[in-house]
C-alpha cells in the first residue's frame, strides 16, 4: 500500500516527532542538545513556524508547532535536519544518516488537544523513568510553561494564555494540569494519530479540515470505502 502524504497545513497545530535510526541516540551530551535547541530557535522564525512546545529524549524528540504556510513545516525540519545531523558527525567521528525515515506528524484540534499533548511531552521523561517528576528534566518546555525559566524562542499558543489573567496564574495552572496528567486512551490517541499521520479532533473539525485538503484525515473502517466525516 503505498504510504500516504504526510498531513501538513497552514496555520494548524501538529504534533511532530523525530526518531533516530534504529532508536540509536540522536544526542550524547549537553553540547548536542544544545545545538539541536538552537537550530530550532533560529529555523523556526526563519519558515514562519510558532514552536509552542518540545521534548527531546536521548533517541527522539517532539515538537508541538503552527506553520503559517503548508510548506514552512517541511521546509524547518529539513533544515534543521541536515545542519544537524552535519554537526553531529562531526563532532562524533561518524557518518550516515541519523534519523529513523521522514519525521511523522499530524494535525490536532487545538481546542480539545493543546493542552493534554504538552502534557503529553511534558511527561515523556517520566514515563521513560528517567525523572521523577517534569520539572526534573531540563529538555522539554515545561520549565518555560511552569516558570522555572525563560525559553525565548517558544511562542506560547493563545489557549495558554487563556489560563490565567497573570503569568503566576497561568504558570499555576499549567502546572496543576501537568500533575493531573492524562488517561492511557488520549496518551494511545496522540502518539498514534502522529505515527500514523491521522488528524485528531472532533467531527465537525475533521469535516472543516477535510475541505482544506484532498488527503484522507482519518482511518478507514474495514470494508468500507473512506469518506470525510459530516457536520
Amino acid at each position: 500500500m503505498a504510504r500516504l502524504p504526510r498531513l501538513t497545513l497552514a496555520q494548524q497545530l501538529h504534533h511532530v516527532i523525530q526518531r533516530g535510526n534504529n532508536r540509536q541516540p540522536i544526542v550524547v551530551d549537553t553540547a548536542d542538545r544544545e545545538r539541536l535547541v538552537a537550530l530550532w530557535a533560529e529555523h523556526a522564525p526563519r519558515f514562519g513556524v510558532a514552536l509552542h512546545a518540545y521534548v527531546l529524549m536521548d533517541n527522539h524528540f517532539h515538537l508541538l508547532v503552527t506553520p503559517s504556510t503548508a510548506e514552512g513545516l517541511p521546509q524547518f525540519m529539513q533544515a534543521v535536519g541536515r545542519s544537524y545531523v552535519r554537526s553531529f558527525n562531526d563532532r562524533h567521528a561518524r557518518s550516515g544518516t541519523l534519523w529513523e525515515g521522514r519525521y511523522r506528524a499530524t494535525v490536532l484540534q487545538a481546542e480539545r488537544y493543546l493542552l493534554p499533548c504538552m502534557v503529553y511531552l511534558d511527561l515523556n521523561p517520566v514515563r521513560a523513568g528517567l525523572v521523577a517528576e517534569a520539572r526534573d528534566f531540563a529538555w522539554s518546555s515545561h520549565h518555560h510553561y511552569a516558570g522555572l525559566r525563560s525559553d525565548r524562542f517558544l511562542s506560547p499558543h493563545p489557549l495558554y494564555w487563556a489560563l490565567g489573567n497573570t503569568p503566576f496564574a497561568r504558570e499555576a495552572a499549567y502546572a496543576e494540569r501537568v500533575r493531573e496528567g492524562i488517561g492511557a486512551h488520549e496518551q494511545t490517541l496522540l502518539t498514534d494519530a502522529a505515527l500514523q499521520g491521522w488528524a485528531a479532533g472532533d467531527e465537525r473539525f475533521l469535516a472543516q479540515l477535510q475541505q482544506d485538503t484532498p488527503r484522507r484525515l482519518v482511518k478507514a473502517r474495514a470494508g468500507r470505502r473512506p469518506n470525510p466525516p459530516t457536520v
